[in-house]
């Protein structure tokens, strides 16, 4: 039990930061996405017996995570998709400051996008190699470098928009 205990930490140590970023790339709450964090990881938790090691263990945590975020975005029923994102951009003004505000407009925008295009681009800015996030979305890395460059022009369409307001 002791090992499952240094093995257990080792793991939270190494993928929560990017788990939580994901996990806040669904929800736009820091609080829904602590959550999130921690459903995520009582599941890593629950289920270290049953990892095989057919992929990287960070693969297989952001499999858990994205699954567990879906669920929580349809078990919420979510209200209007616009008071979900006037509340990102009320809390993205309050911790930001002005020298971080590029950084709030590139949150809000990613807020915009589909929910796909979201953990796509989530796991992007985390830093994950393309192989890596090809097998947790589970399309080719050819198809993978294809959906990104789209969600940066998309990206790049919506920063202009909000820029110039």
């Amino acid at each position: 039990m002791e090992q499952k205990d240094k093995l257990f930490k080792e793991i939270f140590a190494a993928n929560s930061k990017k788990i939580f970023h994901l996990c806040y790339g669904y929800t736009g709450d820091a609080d829904s996405a602590n959550d999130l964090l921690q459903e995520t990881f009582l599941k890593v938790w629950q289920n270290l017996d049953k990892f095989r090691n057919k992929s990287l263990i960070s693969t297989w945590i952001y499999r858990i995570a994205v699954n567990t975020c879906l669920t929580y975005l349809r078990s919420e029923k979510r209200q209007a998709k616009d008071e979900l994102t006037e509340n990102i951009i009320e809390t993205q003004t309050e911790e930001f400051s002005e020298k971080n505000e590029q950084v709030a407009l590139l949150y809000t925008c990613i807020s915009k996008l589909e929910e796909n295009d979201r953990l796509l681009i989530t796991m992007v800015l985390d830093e994950l190699p393309y192989p890596e996030i090809a097998e947790v979305v589970g399309i080719s890395e050819g198809n993978l470098r294809v959906k990104i460059h789209r969600i940066k022009q998309k990206l790049t369409d919506l920063y202009k928009q909000y820029a110039s307001v």
